[in-house]
């Protein structure tokens, strides 16, 4: 595997606030575009059938474009939509500013053929909380490239979410 990085990123990402910005040596940043906060729990199974996605409501960002978060989870959604192709995955990790703020973000594997706008859990482990403005860079996404295509794309129920 190595990084894709350069000119070959600008293709994966779309929708994104400044692409200059954003852009930076091993990947691209996503912006937040909206917070909710779980009100139900959730549950897994070998099978996905079986798979119970926990119930969430949307949070409002005040009249200047800022939210107060609590500790606690909340589910993020972000503004740019990804294409991963058939040969690269790419994975995320949390800025280091929202680190250095008392948070975190969670993420799964972005695989092979998966294209959509992407969710992530932030965890906000300040006692103060975290104040957050719409549009906020969060996290890093790294693109890797596969040695060879991936055998299949990926097919799952995320697949085209919140486009």
């Amino acid at each position: 595997m190595s990084i894709i990085s350069g000119e070959e990123l600008l293709g994966l990402v779309e929708d994104m606030i400044d692409r200059e910005a954003q852009t930076q040596m091993c990947g691209l940043e996503l912006t937040l575009k909206k917070v909710e906060r779980f009100t139900s729990g959730g549950g897994l199974a070998f099978h996905n059938k079986e798979r119970v996605l926990p119930k969430t409501e949307p949070m409002e960002f005040d009249s200047d474009g800022w939210i107060s978060l609590s500790p606690g989870p909340y589910l993020v959604t972000f503004n740019e939509i990804v294409s991963i192709p058939r040969d690269a995955a790419a994975i995320g990790r949390a800025r280091s500013s929202l680190l250095r703020c008392g948070a975190s973000l969670e993420t799964a594997l972005w695989d092979p053929g998966y294209r959509g706008r992407s969710q992530s859990l932030l965890v906000v482990y300040n006692p103060a909380g975290l104040k957050l403005k719409k549009e906020a860079r969060l996290m890093q996404l790294v693109f890797l490239r596969l040695e060879k295509e991936a055998e299949k794309e990926y097919s799952g129920r995320y697949q085209g979410e919140n486009i």
